[in-house]
């Protein structure tokens, strides 16, 4: 057994964070490639301490990044969760609080040019098969973290990295409503079955005996409702086409109920054994489109909003808001959201390789 150093990056992206990597620095083989990635975040123990994971979903998360060779795009972006318990790693879906570090990523590694004052780095996600269009503060060509805005779940300020989602719409299953209905009954509960950057089941918190309020906290000592809501999850996958859906982390469940400080609805996000602190950036993709769709679980909890709009998602840390808008070419609405990220440093992480 002989240890090789890897070259990495640890980013905040949005409220999430993990390694990114140049993909010319990774295996080449799927396979090899995962299992550097298990020992890199120290999975298979649930505080990750063999590893730089951070012993939640949220911090066990690893950005691959290359030059793209598809049209119009800048570079592509492998995202992968890494499971904290258990020692396997899902590439099914994107994660767009990590996208938010892909842009600075991809201009300080020297994979785009950074322009004078502001930098568009087209990105294509692998796992979708979608691209979105980032825009970093770039004054003087280089690439600018600190800023005045805000993002709940996040201390501090930071700048803005603008995000918008182009052809969001059937990023895993081709359709924005794989099922064909805007609303199914899956045990007995009426629930929407939506794709859009991130397939999401959504229901009303009330149809399982919640009100939606609650904290990731109280969700994760309720027992039997995260495993009600895990069965149900697990017949949805079935029926938005996606099989057995036990070993993967979409659909992703999101409870719904109505606003109760100024937004347009409220949302408890789960990824999917555990409630989210904050809010997912692209299950917020997913939950504006519904939102601006009628005859969806989530546009009458959100009243029936129209396109242009602002979609407020009251979460566990505070709120977050994404643009609903039309743009030619695109069949469904556009999606814009802000993010922020921060560089917190850079070296080279060790893994075991066997001789």
């Amino acid at each position: 057994m002989s240890t090789q150093s890897i070259p990495c990056v640890l980013m905040r992206g949005g409220t999430s964070r993990g390694p990114y990597f140049l993909a010319s620095d990774l295996p080449a083989d799927a396979a090899a490639r995962d299992e550097v990635l298990l020992q890199v975040m120290g999975s298979g123990h649930e505080l990750q301490v063999d590893g730089i994971g951070g012993g939640h979903p949220l911090t066990s998360k690893v950005a691959i990044v290359s030059p793209s060779r598809v049209p119009g795009a800048d570079v592509d972006y492998l995202f992968a969760q890494v499971n904290v318990r258990e020692r396997f790693v899902d590439i099914s879906p994107n994660c767009g609080n990590m996208l938010a570090g892909v842009g600075p990523f991809a201009l300080e590694a020297g994979l785009v040019r950074a322009g004078d004052g502001v930098s568009t780095v087209r990105i294509y996600n692998v796992n979708t098969k979608k691209l979105i269009e980032a825009r970093i503060e770039t004054p003087g060509g280089h690439v600018l973290y600190d800023g005045d805005t805000a993002i709940d779940g996040v201390p501090g300020t930071a700048a803005p990295i603008h995000l918008a989602f182009l052809n969001a719409a059937g990023a895993k299953t081709g359709k924005l409503f794989p099922t064909g209905n805007k609303t199914d009954m899956i045990g007995g509960v009426a629930f929407s079955c939506v794709d859009a950057a991130m397939p999401i089941i959504a229901c009303r918190a009330s149809d399982l005996g919640k009100t939606g309020y609650e904290s990731p906290a109280e969700f994760a000592a309720d027992r039997d409702v995260m495993l009600r809501l895990e069965t149900l999850r697990l017949e949805a996958g079935r029926l938005m086409g996606l099989g057995d859906v036990t070993k993967l982390v979409i659909p992703k469940p999101v409870l719904v109920a109505r606003a109760r400080t100024g937004g347009s609805l409220t949302g408890r996000y789960f990824m999917p054994h555990a409630c989210h602190n904050a809010f997912a950036i692209t299950g917020a993709v997913a939950v504006g489109t519904a939102a601006v769709t009628p005859g969806t679980v989530i546009a009458d909890e959100a009243g029936n909003p129209t396109v242009p709009t602002d979609i407020v998602i009251e979460h566990p840390s505070g709120t977050l808001q994404v643009r609903l808008e039309e743009r030619a070419g695109e069949t469904a609405p556009v999606a814009y959201l802000v993010r922020t990220a921060r560089r917190l440093f850079e070296g080279r992480v060790l893994v075991r390789m066997p001789d």
